[in-house]
């Protein structure tokens, strides 16, 4: 079982609907805590409604004191309030895999994380996760450093035991992504880049790095299988709005499966 720590996202590319769909995929089953719902589609974002901390929290014990999970991923979290609830909760999962997507814009480029929040991730949220997935944009709010290593090297430096840095949104010919580990390992993967945009990869990611992880599978072939499952979800994807691609994680499985 994985815990899902994430916002909703009604369009079902990105947010819990993906994550869900991403671990059933891999492989994992999952339960979910909700952080916030959205007013959002594939083309626009209007706005985010974050959930109350004392019934969030009051969802978490419950859930905790029922269910045992082998990993956690956690996404979009809305608040310092909340992310505050989701620091003082992690230590009663026990000694497992916990997955960070630091979601601080959304696919279409709105801001979803103020001053307060993103002090909250980087000094008490960040330290406790085994691994961050931030693209170089979220990892340039974390940190204030202009290069992928600059960035990295800080968020390390800040506590994060491994860093997944994805290069998809820069002005490369390929996808080029990077992880960087505490101990001074670093692993290049470089994919081929795909035509479109696509909501939700990001989420795809984090997810089935999760999935793997709750699988006792070592770090650096999780990252590889989980940017291999989501690139093929994302060459999958198809148009199921007006904007955005969807990233097909079903069809990736089968496609990965008969190879």
């Amino acid at each position: 079982m994985v815990l899902i720590i994430a916002g909703h996202d009604p369009s079902g590319a990105a947010g819990v609907q993906a994550d869900i769909e991403t671990m059933l995929a891999c492989g994992a089953r999952c339960a979910s805590l909700i952080t916030a719902t959205t007013t959002q589609n594939t083309t626009r974002f209007d706005g985010m409604h974050v959930q109350n901390t004392k019934d969030f929290a009051a969802q978490a014990d419950l859930l905790l004191a029922d269910m045992q999970f082998a990993a956690c991923k956690i996404g979009l979290l809305g608040s310092a309030g909340i992310a505050q609830a989701v620091i003082n909760l992690l230590p009663r999962l026990g000694a497992i895999p916990i997955v960070l997507d630091p979601i601080l814009r959304t696919g279409t480029g709105a801001a979803v994380a103020d001053t307060p929040l993103l002090e909250v991730i980087r000094d008490g949220l960040l330290p406790l996760c085994t691994v961050t997935t931030p693209n170089l944009v979220e990892a340039r709010l974390l940190t204030g450093r202009e290069t992928g290593p600059e960035a990295a090297s800080r968020l390390l430096q800040l506590g994060a035991e491994n860093v997944l840095m994805t290069g998809a949104d820069e002005d490369t010919p390929g996808v080029v992504n990077n992880l960087y580990q505490r101990d001074g390992t670093h692993t290049r993967f470089e994919y081929q880049r795909l035509a479109g945009v696509y909501h939700g990869s990001g989420c795809t990611l984090s997810s089935s790095l999760a999935a793997l992880l709750a699988r006792d599978m070592e770090l650096v072939e999780a990252a590889r299988q989980a940017q291999e499952f989501t690139w093929a979800a994302l060459a999958n994807g198809s148009r199921l709005g007006r904007g955005q691609l969807h990233p097909n994680r079903l069809l990736a499985a089968a496609t990965l499966r008969s190879k």
